[in-house]
């Protein structure tokens, strides 16, 4: 059953490439490099003369019990901007995955899948924030440059 949990791997990795590196290539920002003619994003290579761009947007939920509506926003904006880095840590370091099934007579049993990503995220920005009806939307943005991953 590993198979197929790879195969589906590989079907939505191909996926998240065309939605989050989708947009024009331009000189100074890459944000998708197309192979060939068949028009599909690939995951851009950094080069010297450009820089590259990721873009999130991250989700927070207020906590129900809270002392005042200040600290649901202030918390609900926190665990949006944790949400933004840990999306940013999988676009530039991929994520790991482990699954595990267990088959008895034929029968799917028990299914797990075991997801983790490690980085450090530095100079990542907030361009925008929403809070409503408890809920936090932080767009957040990084420029991953050829000088910046050298130092």
């Amino acid at each position: 059953m590993r198979i197929s949990t790879v195969i589906a791997l590989l079907l939505s990795v191909s996926a998240l490439h065309a939605e989050f590196f989708s947009s024009d290539a331009s000189e100074q920002k890459v944000k998708c490099v197309y192979s060939g003619t068949d028009g599909q994003c690939v995951e851009p290579i950094l080069k010297s003369e450009n820089e590259l761009v990721i873009t999130v947007t991250g989700l927070g939920v207020a906590p129900s019990v809270t002392s005042s509506p200040a600290q649901a926003y202030a918390l609900a904006k926190r665990a949006a901007m944790v949400d933004g880095y840990r999306l940013i840590a999988e676009r530039i370091k991929g994520v790991q995955v482990e699954g595990q099934d267990s088959i008895k007579n034929m029968m799917l049993q028990q299914s797990s899948t075991k997801t983790s990503v490690e980085a450090l995220v530095r100079g990542a920005k907030i361009n925008n924030t929403t809070f409503k009806e408890g809920l936090c939307e932080v767009e957040m943005e990084i420029a991953l440059s050829y000088s910046r991953v050298l130092h």
